[in-house]
């Protein structure tokens, strides 16, 4: 037997479809006559006959309906991967492995994730939340396809990308003295119990070194590895801090009062990628949204913050 050719299976589905050759014809963008030939070209491959002419129409007989219920199934495993196809070119399948430093992890990240999902529904979706050492080994290791970890935090086999950069704030414990105070500056933490992040980690050295550079002086007894934690003290009257604006954000509710601070301390982090390959689409469409959505989150905490603490944190930077 001849080999049948897709262009008569759909000449066949047309009319069984449409009811008539002239409807076919318009349905796959070929002439009526076109329609005729591979109808006849395919009853001929298959040598019974599919249709009956009543009039000036075709009527297909009992083969022809038996034929159709294949020919659907067919078409819908057809469909089934142009619909796979287009979700790909979309980006809203596939798999996303993402690791995040606990600022992120802790609300900011996963909130936004919930909206990038809701748009992808076949999008299978991982997030971890470690400290950035472990972000960098996991992504240069594979185990993830994207990874945001505290800058500067390089390593020569991975690019990497910056997103925007927002201040630190002042963290206190609702009915602290200070929290009558609209914007803190280094003098105001002199004598306090101060709760820091542990010796060796990029924030810890910026806060101090602002803090030595005025001359202040503040009770350091309390230490903790995360600025989770560190909110958490806080809350509980242990004592005041400086910390990242999204840890901040998911205690505002919880005892904690954020404040403004000057000089201003920029809490920087990068998006990173795997070594010698480019990032999945998936990948770079979740970074630049999720870099849109910490620039409104910048909006917001300007609009939120006075005219004049503005400009002094720019006469700082």
């Amino acid at each position: 037997m001849a080999a049948i050719n897709l262009r008569q299976v759909e000449a066949f589905r047309a009319v069984m479809l449409s009811g008539s050759v002239t409807a076919a014809a318009r349905m796959i963008g070929v002439t009526q006559p076109a329609v005729s030939r591979l109808l006849r070209d395919l009853q001929v491959i298959l040598k019974m006959p599919l249709f009956e002419k009543r009039g000036t129409g075709l009527v297909p007989n009992a083969a022809a309906t038996a034929l159709y219920a294949e020919v659907e199934r067919s078409f819908s495993g057809l469909d089934r991967i142009s619909t796979a196809a287009e979700e790909i070119r979309t980006r809203r399948t596939g798999m996303l492995r993402v690791a995040a430093l606990p600022a992120l992890a802790n609300g900011f990240m996963p909130r936004f994730s919930g909206y990038f999902l809701r748009d992808r529904p076949n999008l299978s979706f991982s997030l971890f939340g470690v400290i950035s050492p472990l972000v960098i080994d996991w992504v240069l290791n594979l185990q993830c396809d994207l990874g945001f970890a505290e800058a500067p935090m390089a390593h020569a086999g991975l690019s990497s990308q910056r997103m925007p950069t927002l201040p630190r704030v002042a963290i206190l414990p609702e009915g602290h003295h200070l929290c009558a105070k609209s914007v803190l500056r280094p003098r105001d933490f002199e004598g306090e119990t101060f709760i820091s992040l542990t010796p060796g980690s990029s924030s810890r050295h910026l806060i101090d070194s602002v803090f030595t550079k005025h001359g202040i002086s503040r009770v350091l007894r309390i230490e903790t590895t995360l600025s989770e934690i560190m909110c958490g003290m806080v809350s509980s009257g242990l004592g005041v801090s400086i910390c990242d604006p999204f840890t901040a954000s998911e205690f505002a509710s919880r005892g904690v009062v954020s404040r403004p601070f000057i000089p201003r301390i920029d809490f920087e982090f990068a998006a990173v990628f795997p070594p010698q390959r480019r990032p999945s689409p998936v990948a770079e469409e979740f970074v630049e949204a999720f870099s849109a959505h910490v620039r409104a989150m910048e909006t917001s905490i300007l609009s939120a913050t006075p005219k004049a603490v503005r400009k002094q944190r720019k006469r700082s930077l």
